[in-house]
């Protein structure tokens, strides 16, 4: 059986057809975003459950990356739990001369000792432990985080 042959055109190779498409110019997918924001957020929040030494293991690289920031200010960490001891700093790869550790005193709580840690400004990262934090105090953190030019991390550990 013949075949009517079709007029002769160049077939080029799959890859080679594409290139030779005229391309629309990119867009700049940064720019274009609405959700793009230059500034970061004041305020963040992790959750993690499971057994403590998976739910730190999660948490290592993340102190680890913020305690070398290369923000000449302090990663602060407000009444971390016990089980975050100078060994587990040290063996988790943290940059000890970058971390302030506070704890509150007499009747101050750990929520307000946050706020005024991240009010001074002392600190590019403020991380608490505070759970449960409702809306009212998720909105004072992020105040004081503005004020001071620095951000809140909130851990909750389930």
């Amino acid at each position: 059986m013949q075949f009517p042959h079709a007029p002769q055109q160049a077939q080029l190779p799959l890859f080679e057809a594409f290139l030779a498409q005229p391309m629309a110019p990119l867009l700049n997918p940064v720019a274009e975003s609405p959700w793009h924001n230059t500034e970061p957020e004041a305020f963040s929040e992790l959750s993690f459950r499971g057994a403590a030494g998976n739910c730190q293991s999660l948490l290592a690289p993340i102190l680890r990356e913020l305690s070398q920031e290369k923000d000449a200010r302090w990663l602060t960490l407000i009444a971390p739990p016990a089980s975050l001891t100078q060994a587990w700093f040290r063996d988790a790869g943290l940059n000890r001369e970058r971390i302030l550790l506070l704890q509150p005193r007499g009747t101050q709580s750990a929520m307000q000792l946050t706020c005024q840690a991240l009010r001074l400004g002392r600190s590019h990262t403020v991380v608490s432990w505070l759970s449960p934090l409702n809306a009212s105090g998720r909105q004072q953190l992020i105040n004081a985080a503005r004020a001071g030019n620095a951000q809140s991390l909130n851990i909750r550990l389930g």
